[in-house]
């Protein structure tokens, strides 16, 4: 910890000094970003038959999380760039992120203490291999130091990162922190992405560039078990591999993404239908855990601009659903799909505004697991009337620029909280504050 808070402390200083300087001075380009997220949600009382482990809660007070990230970044030779974020999480989320498997605040963890608490996020290089003199300009931003980048290219990604900071990408429902709040439209939902209880994990990405296709496969680590806070670092026996290919095309002038994608994650995962079998009274996932198990799914993720500066997006994902869920959301099927716009035609370019649906689905072996009283990480109300999960929200975000400031109110509806017609529905009504340069 020390350590780390020499870090931050090393890069705020040498970050304020270079805001004060001339970038066009510099002999080594750099960028450096600043974020902080802050989410209240509150949810008015809703009638339940009955209340599990990991059931919503019918009624609580409102909850908040705060987040809040350092993006430094430089470019020490023509191809190489480095990346660090320290971050700070603290807070929590509404009965304390379980009980809804799209979960509506993409901005908090299941972790156990509400204390926030400094760690590393992210820290990675990325090396650019050009393959053609062809280059197109990049703009600062995020994790993203400018200058000019080629349109064929092969590049190297390691180090300690997301990997949805590089896969299943969307231009209108992907960020939680600018777009829509709602787990389920971060990500294919049934992506049971490799990584910590924060979201982050060891990984090693190849991609490849070509004009308007890419293609990219990564491998990472897995947490040591279900939900943890630790990597398993023994690769032989836990680890996850995505490979996915984008196009990008141009329909009436307006440009559009597909992106297929493919998973394959190893972990000593539980087995669902083993959990029943061995079960004298609850089942329970954690007492059948075995080396080898496997979980494999698909996803497709498409995104359409159809005015000036809004569009639509489509996301549709599945996996086999045996094994239990270990590391993101317990969602086996998923469908979203929205319209996020800019505030043009209102006098409001600076603002958005945003409007999406999903319906989420488990497997039969994970539907009879929860019915027999058996519980997740995530979700497990002792008893299951079972419904797929529906999900509507709709937000706007309301940017003052010169403070450098966004105000976004959100609404969340959610119909079968947790797969169960027995309980809710459930109004979640929330303000998301966030302070960014």
């Amino acid at each position: 910890m020390k350590q780390l808070l020499s870090s931050i402390g090393i890069i705020t200083l040498c970050a304020g000094k270079a805001l004060g300087q001339d970038k066009k001075r510099d002999t080594i380009p750099w960028s450096f970003h600043f974020q902080q997220t802050l989410v209240t949600q509150w949810h008015p009382d809703f009638s339940a038959k009955y209340t599990g482990p990991n059931s919503f809660q019918t009624h609580e007070e409102g909850k908040t999380s705060i987040t809040s990230t350092i993006y430094a970044g430089i470019r020490p030779l023509k191809n190489l760039e480095l990346y660090i974020n320290p971050e700070l999480a603290g807070g929590e989320g509404l009965s304390h992120a379980t009980g809804i498997a799209g979960f509506p605040n993409g901005e908090t963890f299941r972790v156990g203490d509400p204390k926030p608490k400094i760690y590393l996020a992210r820290a990675y290089a990325v090396y650019t291999l050009p393959l053609s003199r062809s280059v197109t300009p990049d703009d600062d931003d995020l994790n993203n130091v400018a200058g000019l980048t080629p349109t064929h290219y092969l590049r190297f990604i390691g180090g300690k990162y997301c990997l949805a900071d590089f896969f299943d990408q969307n231009e209108y429902s992907h960020d939680p922190r600018t777009q829509f709040l709602n787990w389920s439209l971060m990500s294919n939902a049934a992506w049971d992405y490799p990584a910590d209880v924060r979201g982050y994990t060891m990984a090693f990405t190849i991609q490849y560039k070509k004009d308007n296709w890419m293609v990219q496969a990564a491998t990472s680590l897995e947490p040591l078990e279900a939900n943890g806070p630790r990597l398993n670092w023994h690769y032989g026996q836990s680890n996850g591999q995505v490979l996915e290919v984008t196009h990008t095309h141009t329909l009436r002038k307006r440009e559009g993404n597909i992106r297929l994608m493919a998973f394959l994650n190893q972990a000593p995962m539980g087995s669902y239908r083993e959990a029943l079998h061995m079960a004298k009274d609850t089942p329970d996932i954690t007492a059948v855990r075995s080396n080898g198990r496997t979980k494999y799914g698909f996803g497709i993720n498409m995104d359409q601009e159809i005015t000036a500066d809004g569009g639509i997006f489509l996301k549709a994902s599945w996996n086999d659903g045996h094994h239990e869920t270990w590391a993101y959301t317990e969602i086996d099927q998923s469908l979203s799909a929205g319209w996020l716009q800019g505030g043009k035609a209102w006098r409001r370019a600076q603002d958005n505004a945003g409007i999406a649906l999903v319906v989420n689905g488990i497997s039969a072996d994970h539907r009879h697991y929860l019915a027999a009283g058996g519980t997740g990480f995530m979700i497990g109300d002792g008893q299951l009337n079972y419904a797929p999960e529906m999900i509507a929200e709709v937000f706007y975000q309301c940017n003052i620029t010169r403070l450098h400031i966004a105000l976004s109110p959100d609404y969340q509806f959610v119909l079968h909280p947790a797969y169960n017609r027995d309980r809710g529905p459930v109004s979640i009504v929330g303000l998301r504050t966030r302070v960014a340069f």
